[in-house]
């Protein structure tokens, strides 16, 4: 249209007005037109953007390029690089400096192509989350499967705090035992203290109500007074945020280089547990970290302990006289176990004077409650 009025004015000879009312356009729109060609001929008279030539509201260049860099930096190291993360990395290299909001860095990494939205998923509106109200409330436990580089096979046990999301424990183990179970629990409350719920899902180390017994984890739990919880079977989303955490590890993992033995593979582990818990802005804690959100309140504690109640594991060797000995309050005491146990390696399970004396296969050899008036607890006490 634009070249049809332009040549008919200046090929034809005919007016402005005559072609703007044969046309039903203004006559100031035929003006504009010859401006532009004469300005730039035919070419000008190509329709043009309506882009805005510059925008007020714009992210600059650089802070895309760091948006970018950090996308990139945190996925080749195997990390969360999600816009909030991405966010909170970012308002640390732009202290004091505004940051862009997390909806305007995730639209910029969809418009370089990093990311693909995904519409089919559910809004999180639509979740219905749990969470306990207290740090030591409920800590959650699993075991996930990882492969060395040689082939070999090997078990991860995971510990979390359902409430801060806090790593207690990450163990790497050919094949995870009852007694694991037990020492990797008694070294996280070492340090955290005691939870007041234990939740699992029904692995054989974990659970043996199905089979109508009671491995060791159910015999301690139920010795410090400690509710134990299992998830449905075939439920995984009892354990759901055990389960998650399975998958951002294993991410972290995949871009580390593949290790030859699990000493190599736990210190892979140590490494990710300490940015996790210290450095990783968690979304579900409203940017803090499971560390900060750990110290931020009391603690939960098991209803039947009391407060202030001192637990330890400790190693022992059972002596040629059948017994071990045990330091309570300054005063050594021994305990028999017989002589035909002598020469085992044993530990002692301690909650004050409550003492539980276990093989290393986690067989129960003695309960019993200290005397603190004897040197020597007789095998007849209980």
């Amino acid at each position: 249209m634009a070249r049809y009025l332009i040549e008919a004015h200046l090929l034809e000879g005919r007016s402005v007005s005559e072609l703007a009312a044969a046309h039903g356009v203004h006559r100031s729109w035929i003006y504009k037109l010859l401006a532009r060609y004469r300005d730039g001929g035919l070419q000008a008279l190509e329709p043009r953007s309506r882009r805005p030539q510059g925008c007020r509201h714009q992210t600059p260049r650089e802070i895309v390029g760091a948006i970018v860099q950090l996308r990139n930096q945190l996925s080749q190291e195997g990390h969360d690089c999600g816009a909030q993360t991405i966010a909170f990395h970012l308002s640390q290299q732009l202290d004091p400096g505004p940051v862009p909001s997390n909806s305007t860095i995730w639209r910029i990494l969809r418009r370089e192509g990093l990311i693909v939205p995904q519409p089919q998923k559910r809004p999180r509106s639509a979740l219905i989350r749990f969470q306990a109200e207290l740090p030591n409330e409920m800590w959650q436990a699993d075991i996930t499967h990882w492969e060395l580089s040689g082939g070999e096979h090997a078990e991860i046990l995971n510990v979390i705090d359902d409430h801060s999301r806090l790593f207690l424990a990450s163990r790497a183990f050919a094949t995870v035992k009852a007694r694991d179970v037990v020492d990797v629990f008694h070294g996280a409350a070492e340090l955290h203290g005691l939870p007041a719920c234990f939740l699992s899902d029904n692995g054989a180390v974990f659970n043996a109500t199905p089979r109508k017994g009671k491995v060791l984890l159910q015999s301690e739990l139920q010795r410090l007074g400690i509710t134990s919880k299992n998830s449905r079977p075939y439920h995984p989303q009892t354990c759901g945020k055990i389960e998650r955490l399975h998958q951002t590890l294993k991410r972290y993992l995949d871009k580390q280089p593949a290790a030859e033995t699990l000493t190599e593979l736990q210190g892979q582990l140590d490494t990710f547990v300490r940015y996790y818990n210290n450095v990783r802005p968690h979304r579900a804690l409203g940017k803090q970290t499971p560390l900060q959100a750990y110290n931020a309140r009391i603690k939960a504690r098991p209803a039947a302990v009391k407060p202030g109640t001192h637990f330890r594991v400790r190693e022992d060797r059972v002596d040629q006289t059948g017994t071990i000995s045990l330091r309570y309050m300054s005063r050594l005491h021994h305990i028999g176990l017989g002589r035909a146990h002598k020469g085992r390696q044993v530990k002692l399970l301690i909650a004050d004077r409550s003492i539980r004396v276990i093989t290393t296969d986690g067989e129960l050899l003695r309960e019993l409650t200290l005397d603190p008036t004897r040197d020597y607890q007789p095998l007849g006490q209980a």
